[in-house]
Parts: structure tokens; sequence; C-alpha cells
């Protein structure tokens, strides 16, 4: 892939939907990682809540969902002083972009998209016009800061490939007026570079080890939420599915065993080692003593999160200022790029 154009700064835009009950999955598959990603870039940390409502949502629910989401980034140590922390719907310029962007996109390229297939099932005649034209805003939400850099996991990689077309049509389509407005290369939008941080911690259910960890497990055992309190997060792992072998000593002892291979691999990733060393230090012993040990590094880890996280909630004044105040320093970026862009395209408007 080609890299960013050099008159972009390294900026880079982590989306996150608002989705209530986050859970362990939530946190190792994703917030860990926007958590490490603060110390390297120019982060904007987004709530998208105006993709939430490509599908229904219920108003006071989506209230919390959002709060609960920024309320879990601040817990986990996203500092919203120095980097951006805000929703989407509070920033008109969002939606604004992904208008023009709509008209840039090709309906042969939104129709290549496997996840509104997907979401939309069998009754597509019956799915909104936005969740089908979700990715021209995903592609708006990351241009209208210019970032240079997504953190993607394997399903919005197709997302990402379709900003990256969206800006360069763009690029092409306006290139004499882009060169016009003073940018000599003819390169407006930069092309949004996938990070792929390393393997994700995919994180499966408590109860069953073949599928995904998920808050739509009707089992609340199946999960560790990340308000759960410590007792709560002794009890659930201490009754997670096992089998009755003993920890086997080396990694490939694991692949016909998915409960055992889950868990290890939740002990990897909360003590940054990997699994081999987890089965160094545990194998061949019972998996009663490995789930002492899982219950103390998850209380360790995760009760501060979730104290945090509670003290948080509580106060949403607190929340939706963080919100706010993200919102504004989002706006300048944003109204700045937008300005821009009516230009290029030729609109007329106040300066």
């Amino acid at each position: 892939m080609s890299s960013p154009s050099p008159h972009f700064p390294q900026r880079a835009f982590s989306g996150v939907q608002p989705t209530g009950n986050l859970h362990l999955g939530n946190y190792l598959g994703a917030i860990t990682r926007f958590v490490e990603l603060q110390k390297t870039h120019e982060c904007i940390y987004c709530v998208v809540d105006m993709h939430a409502i490509t599908v229904p949502q219920d108003p006071d629910e989506l209230t919390a969902s959002i709060r609960e989401v920024t309320a879990a980034f601040i817990a986990a140590g996203i500092d919203a002083e120095k980097h951006i922390v805000f929703n989407q719907s509070q920033v008109s310029e969002h939606a604004e972009l992904a208008w023009v962007f709509n008209c840039v996109a090709r309906l042969g390229w939104l129709n290549r998209m496997t996840q509104f297939k997907e979401k939309a099932g069998k009754d597509r005649e019956n799915a909104s016009v936005g969740l089908y034209a979700y990715p021209t805003l995903m592609a708006a939400d990351i241009l209208v800061y210019r970032a240079t850099h997504v953190p993607v996991g394997e399903d919005q990689k197709q997302h990402l490939e379709l900003s990256r077309d969206i800006a360069q049509k763009f690029n092409n389509d306006f290139g004499d007026s882009i060169r016009g407005h003073g940018f000599a290369d003819g390169q407006f939008f930069p092309l949004p570079e996938p990070m792929i941080t390393g393997p994700a911690t995919r994180v499966m259910s408590l109860r069953d080890g073949t599928k995904k960890m998920s808050k739509s497990d009707p089992s609340d055992y199946s999960r560790i939420n990340l308000t759960d309190d410590a007792d709560t997060i002794a009890q659930k792992i201490r009754k997670a599915k096992t089998d009755p072998e003993p920890l086997p000593r080396e990694e490939k002892g694991l692949e016909a065993r998915p409960e055992a291979d889950n868990l290890v691999g939740i002990y990897a990733a909360l003590s940054d080692k990997t699994k081999a060393d987890v089965l160094r230090e545990y194998g061949g012993g019972q998996f009663s003593t490995f789930k002492n040990a899982l219950v103390e590094l998850c209380v360790t880890k995760l009760a501060p999160i979730a104290s945090e996280m509670k003290r948080l909630v509580a106060d949403p004044g607190h929340v939706d200022a963080i919100l706010i105040d993200g919102a504004d320093r989002a706006r300048a970026i944003a109204a700045e790029t937008m300005k821009k862009t009516k230009d290029i395209v030729g609109f007329v408007h106040k300066h």
C-alpha cells in the first residue's frame, strides 16, 4: 500500500459502536489496543452513535450506551485531555461529508460490501438505507479528520478499502480544483492505512469455547462484563466450562480443547504473555489451580476498571462534559476539512 502523503499529520481515528454491556472480548479485542495507540499517535476516539441507528435502538438505552462506552475508554486509560474523545452526532460535518461521499462512491462498490449482506439477512428490501450506506459515513468519519491510520479488525477491512477508494476517486475527480486550492500534488484526502496491530485476542464464550463471547448470549455466565465486581468475576471463571484433563505442557495440546484454549488465551492476553509462557507455568497442573490464578489475574486487571466505570456512569454530567469538550475540538478539525471540501467541489459558503 502507498504511504500517506507527507503533508498529512500522522493521525489515527478509531470508531466504536455504542453497544451496552461491554465485556472482556471488547476490552481485549479493541479497548486495550486503543489505549496503546495513544502512546504513538495523535488519536481521535469516536463513539459512532449515528452508525448505531442503522438498526432500531431504544433511545434511552442508546443514551446510556454512549456514556458507558465513554466511561470504559476513560476507565481503561485513554487520556481525554491529550487526545479527543467524543460522540459522532455532535459533529455535523460527519453527515455533511458523508453526503458528498455518497455522490463519489459507486453503487457497484457498495453492492460488494459483505457486511450489509450479513446484517440485512434474507429480508434485504426491508433494511434501512442507512445500513446500506453505512460505509460512506464510515469513510467520512475517517476522512473528515484526514486521518492517516485506522485500527481495524478483520470485519472492517473491506470498509477501510472502500474509504481508500472514495478518497482516491475524490482526489482524481477534483484533481484540478484541488491543485487550484493550494494542494500541488492533487491529494486532498489521504489514503488511510489499516493498523492491524498483531493478532487481536479472540475471546470465546465461557460456556462454549467454539462461540465468540457476546453480549447477546442469554447466559450471563458466558461472558465477563466490564462492570462485573470481583465476586462475580470469580464465580464466572470458576463455573467456566472445562474438560477433565490437566492443562497440556505445550500449545499443540490445546488444539482439540477449545475451552482450555480460551482460558489460557485470556490469561496470556491479560498478563501480556504468550500461551506457551502460560503453559510452561501451569501445564501438567489441574484446572482448579489454573482457574484460581486466572481469577486473581482477572480481578487485579478488571476490578479497578469496573469500579471506575461505575463511578463515571453514576456522574453523567461529567461524562457528557468530556464528550462536549472532545466534540468542540473534533469540530475545529472537521470544519476546516469541510470548508476546503466545499471550495474544491464548488459550493458557495461563508468563509
